[in-house]
């Protein structure tokens, strides 16, 4: 039994013998923790309960508006960690709450981390800085993939080579709920896979002897796992010339920020991203309003006042 598994099964006795809570309350505590356990699982690999920081607790809260639950059931699922996490620290087994200062937003207006066109750039040079020049031009497709294609980075560790078509330049992603989508890709995608494949894959995995269909591998041809990508992507931002923190999650949101600053749909993006509902994506026309404001203020004749034409009469 893991040391995280261990915990929580300490935790269930103690609610059920010390506290006396009913087996439904017991088992409503145990799936918010396994809930957010399969988040963290999907979302940049499983780290140890004592590591999680402030960045992996704001992209747990923005999935959790961005499924739209009631403010009810997130205060729930935030009481349930700062319950487990109080109960971790009475037993010495960790020394911070992260969840201890989450304030919940009275409308759910919580808008997600991205990046903007220049910090991508430095992304970009950054990720091709690595002194192993074989990791190189694997975390430059890493990265081009997460941020040109907006998939999840478990659908990005799990992509194989038979997914990937590069004649029409479109990849079949499976998604959440064993559902599947077709993702196009665009040249510089494309390009740093094709480096990524002569210069590193499949040298590496003739070296270690590896034999899978996976297409992106770690240093000794073993497939990649979600860890292992916010690992390489915790690198690049130390590495670039950012102060910012950087998760996996951030990519797919910058994906669709970008894509609605230069003018697509909802619904495509809705479509690219794979969310069952359009609801679901809305949040990120939020992000885009200042983007509109600067347009209308600068194209529309009538957004502004010019002082030096006369006013009608």
């Amino acid at each position: 039994m893991s040391a995280v598994a261990s915990a929580v099964a300490q935790f269930m006795t103690y609610l059920s013998g010390e506290r006396q809570y009913s087996p439904e309350t017991v088992k409503a505590y145990q799936e918010d923790l396994a809930e957010f356990s399969h988040f963290l699982q999907d979302n940049g690999g499983e780290k140890p309960w004592t590591q999680i920081d402030q960045l992996d607790v704001e992209v747990y809260l923005s999935d959790l508006y961005d499924h739209h639950y009631a403010r009810t059931t997130i205060a729930r699922k935030l009481s349930t960690l700062r319950s487990f996490y109080n109960f971790l620290m009475s037993n010495g087994l960790a020394k911070d709450d992260p969840f201890a200062y989450v304030q919940l937003k009275h409308h759910q207006s919580h808008l997600p981390r991205f990046f903007y066109e220049r910090e991508m750039t430095a992304l970009f040079t950054a990720a091709a800085g690595n002194p192993n020049q074989q990791l190189a031009t694997r975390d430059s497709a890493v990265l081009e993939i997460l941020y040109g294609t907006g998939i999840r980075v478990s659908e990005c560790v799990n992509l194989t080579q038979r997914d990937v078509d590069f004649d029409n330049r479109i990849m079949l992603v499976h998604g959440k709920g064993n559902k599947e989508r077709y993702v196009p890709f665009g040249h510089y995608a494309s390009d740093a896979l094709e480096t990524y494949f002569t210069a590193a894959r499949t040298p590496l995995m003739t070296k270690y002897h590896q034999q899978h269909d996976y297409v992106f591998i770690n240093a000794h041809g073993g497939q990649l796992t979600t860890a292992g990508v916010t690992y390489l992507l915790n690198q690049i931002i130390k590495r670039s010339s950012l102060t910012s923190e950087i998760h996996p999650h951030m990519l797919r949101h910058t994906f669709a920020t970008h894509l609605l600053n230069n003018g697509a749909d909802l619904r495509s993006v809705q479509e690219l991203l794979g969310h069952s509902s359009l609801s679901t994506t809305q949040i990120y026309t939020h992000v885009t309003r200042e983007h509109l404001q600067r347009d209308y203020r600068q194209f529309f004749p009538r957004a502004t006042e010019d002082k030096d034409q006369p006013k009608q009469s």
